[in-house]
């Protein structure tokens, strides 16, 4: 069985990787994506400026190369350039750790009640209907609310907690197509335990579905995120991120613009390398795709 699978599953994969070579979209997001890292963890140790240093000569100075303020200065004199950076980092890092925690709980939700069916299934998904139907900023506010306010561990876990739900519907559609094919009916009779079916055949025939929606959430945590921040319920002085940073940019946009367009600049290009990545990955995994 695993003899004959495993050069299908090769040539599947082969030809995903060449349908994303021939889109060039794709690679113009990778690069920008690959940019954006390169300089979140780098960029910083560019500069002369320390993240939280103060220039009291230059408190909400413009973009100035003399000073090396390569994006200005906010109203305390720190370096936007330095703290974009800082804050890129920590958005990525907790955008990427919540969908990380939104991805386990979706795939072991939706395989253990696709698999399983019955009253099981029934049970769960009622469960994720109930989640649906409560707002999702309520949710969040709540859970986060729960623990120290600031607190990064939180705020990724509470975004994660809530961000399974469309994931678990995905694989419990994947694994409901695929707990009546022949190679799971074969692994049965062999006397294959439920656990090693969902870990061995089940869940690895749903990774393509599920890498895509993965990347594609990504970009929704670090939005949420940004969006929480925004509102005051984020991430807390002195670390930022860039809805922090957007957030205080947004009350010196008159008389300090730059406060405002380098951080939401830096976001955008974020978010839209992102959902380019990730509709790049859905269609060169649909067989339809030319």
């Amino acid at each position: 069985m695993s003899e004959v699978a495993t050069p299908i599953e090769s040539g599947l994969w082969t030809d995903v990787w060449q349908r994303l070579r021939r889109r060039r979209s794709v690679h113009a997001a990778a690069g920008v994506l690959a940019l954006l890292v390169f300089l979140a963890w780098i960029g910083p140790a560019l500069s002369p400026h320390a993240y939280d240093a103060l220039d009291w000569e230059r408190m909400g100075a413009p973009p100035q190369l003399e000073a090396a303020h390569w994006l200005g200065t906010d109203r305390l004199g720190r370096d936007l350039f330095v703290r974009t950076l800082h804050a890129l980092r920590l958005s990525l890092l907790i955008g990427l750790l919540a969908a990380l925690v939104s991805v386990l709980i979706g795939i072991t939700w939706g395989a253990v009640a696709g698999y399983f069916g019955g009253r099981v299934d029934a049970v769960m998904m009622r469960t994720v209907d109930v989640l649906y139907s409560l707002p999702y900023v309520f949710i969040v506010i709540v859970l986060a609310s729960l623990f120290e306010r600031g607190s990064l561990a939180a705020l990724f876990l509470a975004i994660g907690a809530v961000g399974w739900l469309t994931m678990a519907r995905i694989v419990r559609g994947q694994t409901l197509a695929l707990r009546r094919r022949e190679f799971i009916e074969a692994a049965i009779a062999c006397g294959a335990g439920s656990g090693s079916i969902l870990v061995r055949h089940v869940v690895p025939n749903v990774i393509g579905p599920v890498v895509v929606y993965a990347t594609l959430t990504v970009p929704q945590m670090i939005l949420f995120e940004s969006f929480l921040s925004f509102l005051g319920l984020g991430v807390q002085e002195p670390l930022a991120s860039l809805g922090s940073l957007i957030n205080d940019g947004a009350r010196e946009m008159e008389s300090a613009p730059w406060l405002l367009v380098f951080p939401a600049g830096v976001l955008m290009l974020l978010l839209v390398s992102f959902s380019v990545l990730g509709d790049g990955l859905r269609d060169a995994l649909d067989p339809r795709a030319e």
